[in-house]
């Protein structure tokens, strides 16, 4: 990270600023932006969990109606996302990303980034998850906390200082640490996949947009440490190899993950509109068989079983990584706004529960930790988020130094198979349309 320094007249005019009307206005504008962040990211939360409880209720008092709730509503949530709330689709991420490459005619970004996207990305989640599709929430978190500070920005006339990255960079960190409860990971992946460098003023807005969404939704969901854990051993001695095993196993899974997505994504997009409709329906039957076959492990965010597995307190099978990672490539292919981040650390967990099954070099809990991030690693390339990530998520802090080494392992390991990370392939198919600017 670049480091930057506020030049004598810029810290002339933030003091100045304090004793102005318009500074206060914009401050409370600022603060109320972010504490709206954790507010919908709590929204997101708390009717996933409510979703995912009664589509599994559902499921098991009458399995067979998946076959008929997937296809159905699928097709339904892919509708109303391109009919009324288009720019909500897939992920988020790739939008904003696409966002903070527009300069001059900041009205675009409304493609990717504005309060109707927001609100469509809440519900549209959590349809898809009544229709059984495996969907995560960190990117909708991302999508909606960059489109309410942009928003409220735009709407209070902030300088086009601000205007250009900050917001965007501010709410997308405020989004991802409200639901994760990792304030460091939010900063971490502003910089690493969003920002690359920031300057102070925004490394100050992105701080304060944490604080005040994190406090929000801890408020309201009641928790701090977003995934719990027993107490997890250090690896040593033969256990090091763990780092390598897993490392290499996880980051080529992932690495797989996203060439399947990047490159089926590309054969689906050449599609008619007759067959791309076709493909929809047929991707809800996929995932209604998904479903049968895994006795519902599938369906969801996945957050449930990744419980589950980090603390061993139910054994998945061994096919739970295929299946749940096969049931979030079909979503994620299928359009309906549907995030990667919490399938793909589910999917990691039940990977490194094989791993040990297979090749018990460490304890059973570390091992999953290392393949979460393994996996995360291999999948968007983004390291130093991932290890923060894991750590911050399930208070693993004396597994700092593993998880950082096993990061670095899993993304070396899929730039062979991927020699770009995926959010930034993805986000080119939005650029590409752009209108080309001065």
């Amino acid at each position: 990270m670049q480091a930057f320094h506020a030049p004598m007249d810029a810290q002339t005019d933030a003091t100045a600023s304090l004793l102005t009307a318009a500074g206060w206005k914009q401050r409370l504008v600022f603060w109320s932006g972010a504490i709206l962040v954790g507010l919908f990211v709590s929204a997101l939360t708390l009717l996933s969990e409510q979703a995912v409880v009664h589509l599994r209720a559902f499921f098991d008092r009458a399995p067979m109606s998946i076959w008929l709730i997937g296809p159905l509503g699928l097709t339904l949530t892919v509708w109303l996302t391109e009919r009324w709330f288009p720019g909500a689709e897939r992920s988020g991420v790739p939008q904003v990303k696409a966002a903070l490459a527009i300069h001059g005619d900041l009205t675009l970004r409304q493609r990717f980034v504005s309060f109707p996207i927001a609100v469509g990305k809440v519900a549209l989640t959590n349809l898809g998850l009544l229709a059984g599709a495996s969907a995560g929430l960190g990117g909708p978190a991302i999508q909606i906390g960059a489109s309410i500070m942009t928003t409220l920005g735009r709407a209070a006339r902030f300088p086009p200082h601000y205007l250009e990255r900050g917001f965007i960079l501010a709410g997308s960190a405020a989004g991802f640490a409200a639901l994760f409860s990792a304030p460091l990971a939010g900063i971490i992946f502003a910089i690493e996949e969003l920002g690359r460098e920031m300057e102070e003023k925004i490394s100050s807005l992105v701080l304060t947009a944490i604080i005040f969404a994190g406090m929000t939704a801890y408020v309201i969901l009641n928790h701090y440490i977003f995934l719990e854990t027993t107490e997890v051993a250090q690896p040593h001695g033969r256990a090091w190899l763990s780092i390598g095993y897993c490392g290499i196993a996880g980051g080529l899974a992932g690495g797989i993950f996203a060439f399947l997505l990047v490159r089926l994504g590309r054969r689906l997009s050449q599609a008619g509109r007759r067959s791309r409709w076709a493909l929809i329906v047929l991707s809800g039957l996929l995932l209604a068989a998904l479903a049968t076959v895994s006795e519902g492990q599938t369906l969801g965010t996945g957050y449930p079983m990744l419980k589950q597995i980090v603390n061993a307190s139910q054994a998945a099978s061994l096919w739970f990584p295929l299946e749940k990672g096969l049931a979030t490539l079909i979503t994620a292919l299928s359009g309906v706004p549907a995030g990667l981040f919490v399938p793909s650390l589910a999917v990691g967990a039940g990977l490194g529960a094989d791993l040990h099954h297979w090749l018990p070099l460490a304890p059973l809990q570390t091992m999953v930790l290392l393949s979460m991030c393994a996996y995360f690693s291999g999948m968007l390339q983004n390291p130093m988020t991932a290890f923060v990530l894991v750590m911050e998520m399930t208070d693993t802090h004396e597994l700092l130094l593993p998880l950082m080494a096993t990061a670095f392992v899993a993304t070396g390991t899929a730039r062979l198979l991927n020699p770009r990370p995926l959010c930034e392939i993805l986000t080119e198919n939005y650029v590409r349309d752009l209108p080309q600017q001065a």
